[in-house]
């Protein structure tokens, strides 16, 4: 069976239905309000609650998007009734049949108990029961998993990350029939089922329990979650805390090469809370496993709010998870897709179901921000608790107001000390720009790194991961063995590279140890927004100082992106700036000689993983690249010296299984270099229209940019654009200080300006 994310439903049948569920409550509202008083204190209370079912019956019929999303639901699961219950003996990877029938399972149950709440039709109690009782009789049957790939093997799934998903799901679904279960079958469940499987997460798997990441999240939550239900105080000390054992050695390292544990590092569901988000909301691993992890974080923050509220837990550390809903959001393009910083899948966006949950819990937990009802507007659903009807009363009251993305600094680290991740924002325009931590063993090596968007489209990309998520035929929907070779690796980037070898050496255990430096961020003028940052351990003796302008001039339609990459180096090196623009090449600036035969770019560090298709040397002039995407023209226009090397690269070589996607690069090479700047600007300036077949501004506007200034001191890059007009940036690289009064002479012209950075016009 394919279940689809959303089934359609006959108008006729939701307004039937709705109407009979409100004439139901209308007839039962006496012995609702006789039996809530009763059971205080009993069950649900997790994520839905007594009080919380009441007002949810209370309002059914009224509220247009809470009453699609049950309606929706209820199809959903009527259907898999209707199918009967399975629990397949467990074999297979991601995406494999019984993987993907267990994690069915969960997510049923879990919905089928909120429908018992709601609906107050036992029919779904049944279906929950039976499949505990399923389960209760197949688990102690169970040995670990028998595909071996990873770290910490659960027993239902490949890997105990995904045995974490079933229980924090399914302890939902357990809350919501407990009281309805008799006495003796929560003892059954609980002794042959619960108690077991939290503990083969916890103390059978310390590795994967105890350890800052993604995936303790989960395993602290699944535990805390069945804890709560079960009332186990012993169990909810663990997964708050983490385990007190020795059998975890300071150093230890898991399969994808983090650190589990570091000498008094704080472990459980409050040593992830503290230690990958920073003061901002931004989560080290970056926007996709943020994403990801926000489900849980947020879930059991909303079931010990309810529980246990005299912890207080969305006011720790000042408020950090509502402040990474806000992060996340800010994280992602025009579209919603979230920028595929670190191991990211390009395409996963603030629709996924996660967010959906993130997005209610916050706006119910965190002041009812109008901003986030235009969100949950556009998400078109609700989750069917408090929460979600909190949502759908905001908006049935018209109180949304538009989630506005502004140009942004996302501090990075436990403190906010340890880099950040700057995204500047300009007329549609989206510069991201990454000069952060590692971001754990999900961190890919790419200091100082950036991608450009236009309209929510990929201009200059992020490559992201290289994985098929979920489908078996690529690797069993696991990570690629070139997420290791390619998608980590420097060259994969936007980002300089020194003589072929990746920042860090490409090894976990240095990068770990270092981060980039905020140097400035600047956006109060909406016409020239500037992000700074230096990088001054990727290479021992090399210091690397990028920053990124957004200048709009009105002269033209689009403002345009200059990005400067300064260098300065102890010793003689190599370095290769690649450009990985998307589209297809209109025209070149510069001479080059395509290859009959591409050759192979290099051996490690990723160069195995690229083309050479053509080469040209460039004559000390500027080097243009334009080209067509999406109906829209680009230019890159670069300051070169004579002698550097132009090349048009292609991914995809030694890809025996087409794991690769086979897109274009632009690469510039100086060899021999010590200190040095690379330059250029970015345009996005004309359109052309296939139906018209016109093309409009197909030409760049600049007519000529050079540096004409660099020492220690100031670096400034002088712009000339078709209209005749001159305009110089400079920028003071050792004093950032806004209040600084700085004078430079440069070519016989005389400069002053208070700050960091200037643009002058010059004529």
């Amino acid at each position: 069976m394919k279940l689809t994310n959303k089934i359609v439903i006959p108008v006729l049948f939701s307004v039937l239905f709705l109407g009979l569920i409100s004439c139901k409550e209308q007839e039962s509202n006496q012995t609702e309000d006789v039996a809530s008083t009763e059971a205080d204190g009993g069950h649900p209370n997790l994520v839905l609650t007594k009080n919380g079912v009441k007002e949810i019956r209370k309002h059914l019929g009224t509220v247009p998007i809470f009453d699609k999303s049950l309606a929706e639901t209820k199809a959903e699961v009527d259907a898999e009734i209707e199918l009967g219950i399975e629990v397949p003996i467990p074999k297979d990877y991601s995406g494999g049949y019984t993987h993907s029938r267990h994690k069915l399972n969960f997510i049923m149950m879990q919905k089928a108990g909120v429908l018992f709440q709601i609906l107050d039709d036992e029919k779904y109690a049944v279906y929950v029961r039976d499949m505990l009782m399923a389960y209760a009789k197949l688990y102690p049957t169970l040995p670990v998993h028998p595909q071996t790939r990873s770290y910490a093997r659960g027993k239902l799934f490949w890997q105990c990350l995904n045995d974490s998903n079933w229980l924090v799901y399914t302890a939902q679904a357990y809350d919501c029939v407990y009281d309805w279960l008799s006495a003796e079958d929560r003892e059954l469940f609980e002794k042959d089922l619960f108690v077991p499987f939290a503990k083969f997460i916890s103390e059978g798997n310390p590795q994967f329990f105890n350890r800052v990441h993604n995936h303790s999240t989960w395993g602290n939550v699944a535990v805390g979650m069945i804890a709560l239900v079960m009332d186990n105080d012993a169990l909810l000390k663990d997964a708050l805390e983490g385990l007190e054992t020795d059998n975890l050695k300071v150093g230890m390292k898991d399969d994808d090469g983090g650190f589990i544990k570091v000498e008094g590092q704080k472990l459980g569901f409050y040593g992830n809370l503290d230690e990958p988000f920073s003061p901002d909301g931004y989560y080290t691993e970056g926007p996709y496993y943020q994403r990801y992890a926000m489900y849980p974080f947020l879930i059991f923050a909303e079931a010990l709010e309810n529980v246990k509220p005299e912890m207080k837990i969305f006011e720790y550390k000042d408020g950090v998870l509502i402040k990474a809903v806000d992060a996340l959001l800010n994280l992602s393009d025009a579209n919603g897709d979230f920028f595929p910083l670190n191991d990211g899948q390009k395409g996963m966006s603030y629709y996924t179901s996660a967010v959906v949950t993130a997005v209610d819990i916050a706006y119910y937990y965190g002041g009812k921000n109008p901003g986030l009802l235009s969100i949950a507007k556009k998400q078109d659903r609700v989750v069917l608790d408090d929460t979600g009807l909190s949502i759908a009363l905001g908006l049935k009251d018209g109180l949304e107001k538009p989630f506005e993305k502004k140009s942004v600094e996302l501090s990075d680290g436990p403190n906010g000390d340890e880099g950040a991740v700057g995204i500047l924002r300009s007329d549609n325009l989206e510069v991201v720009f990454k000069y952060a931590a590692q971001g754990l063993s999900h961190g890919h090596y790419d200091k100082l790194s950036y991608s450009l968007y236009e309209d929510g489209e990929e201009v200059a990309q992020d490559y992201g991961l290289a994985r098929y998520v979920n489908i078996e035929q690529k690797g069993g929907g696991n990570y690629l063995k070139e997420n290791k070779t390619w998608a980590k690796q420097s060259i994969a980037h936007n980002t300089l590279v020194q003589n072929e070898t990746s920042h860090f050496q490409g090894k976990y255990e240095i990068g770990s140890t270092h981060h980039s430096e905020k140097y400035v961020f600047d956006v109060s003028n909406p016409k020239l927004q500037v992000a700074s940052a230096k990088e001054n351990n990727a290479y021992p003796g090399t210091k690397m100082q990028r920053t990124m302008v957004f200048i709009t001039d009105d002269s033209y339609s689009k403002p345009y992106l200059l990005d400067i990459m300064k260098v300065v180096s102890d010793n003689s090196n190599q370095y290769d700036l690649p450009f990985y623009y998307l589209g297809q090449i209109m025209q070149t600036s510069f001479d080059y000689e395509k290859l009959n035969t591409p050759t192979v770019f290099g051996k490690s560090n990723g160069y195995q993983h690229l083309y050479k298709e053509a080469e040209g040397v460039s004559d000390g002039s500027n080097a243009k690249l334009n080209w067509l995407l999406n109906g829209k023209f680009y230019s890159v226009t670069s300051a070169t010296s004579k002698g550097d090397e132009l090349i048009l690269a292609k991914i995809g070589a030694n890809d025996k299984d087409y794991n690769l996607r086979n897109e274009p690069g632009f690469i510039i090479r100086k060899k021999n270099a010590k200190n040095t700047v690379f330059a250029s600007v970015v345009e996005s300036h004309g359109a052309y229209s296939a139906v018209s077949e016109f093309a409009v501004n197909a030409y760049s506007h600049v007519k000529q940019m050079d540096v004409v200034f660099d020492s220690d001191a100031y670096t400034a890059v002088e712009i000339e654009t078709d209209n005749d007009k001159k305009q110089i940036f400079v920028i003071s690289n050792l004093d950032n200080d806004p209040d600084s009064e700085h004078q430079l002479t440069i070519n016989g012209k005389a400069l002053a300006w208070t700050g960091a950075f200037t643009l002058k016009a010059l004529n």
